[in-house]
């Protein structure tokens, strides 16, 4: 299969647990579909979810650290703003490996309508490089750094219920939230599937791979 690898990369990111709201503020091992498909559409300029294009990724980095952050808690009754410091952990040199078989996608990425992001608004990404590549239909890989779908009875680790992407208008809304295996570890996976034979790692696809 013929897809888009794009290398991205950042000074740090950080993809919010939704099981915290308040008070320290841990960030997720690996980025969440939707912040890809977010990426994807910032890049785009125009909504991009599941049903336009598959994605995949591979997500590194070199470590985690916290910071502190003030953030302002609003009354609306009072009309002010209170001051809160609260600890946010982030992920340091993050690297994002992104494959699509959208490769209608490449103008877009290769000049992005708006800035792409790893997470929250400050923390910009680039684009490193992009290559069309050629997946290879195998009988066994490994899966590292990634989410795959939960459940299957040979993939373990952390398992987060996640958004597939959101709705365009305002307020968002979470669409297509289900289970999924926040890997970090590296499995030996045997049955179908596809593979990044120069990178060395299976790539699985979500969405509309068509």
């Amino acid at each position: 299969m013929k897809v888009l690898r794009v290398h991205i990369n950042g000074w740090v990111a950080s993809f919010r647990n939704p099981l915290f709201i308040s008070g320290f503020q841990p960030t997720l091992a690996v980025p969440p579909l939707s912040t890809l498909y977010g990426l994807l559409s910032a890049a785009r300029g125009d909504w991009v979810t599941p049903d336009d294009a598959a994605v995949g990724f591979i997500f590194q980095n070199r470590g985690k650290a916290v910071d502190l952050e003030t953030v302002y808690e609003f009354d609306r009754t009072r009309l002010k703003a209170k001051p809160n410091v609260c600890k946010r952990e982030f992920l340091v040199a993050p690297e994002l490996y992104l494959y699509t078989p959208a490769i209608w996608l490449k103008p877009h990425l290769e000049s992005p309508h708006y800035p792409l992001l790893l997470g929250r608004s400050t923390e910009l990404a680039t684009v490193v490089s992009i290559a069309e590549v050629e997946l290879e239909a195998v009988s066994e890989t490994t899966y590292r750094d990634t989410l795959l779908p939960f459940p299957n009875e040979q993939i373990y680790g952390q398992i987060q219920a996640l958004p597939t992407h959101f709705t365009p208008e305002r307020p968002r809304r979470p669409q297509g939230i289900r289970p999924f295996y926040m890997l970090t570890d590296q499995i030996l996976y045997s049955g179908p599937a596809l593979q990044d034979t120069a990178m060395g790692w299976g790539v699985y696809l979500h969405g509309n791979a068509t």
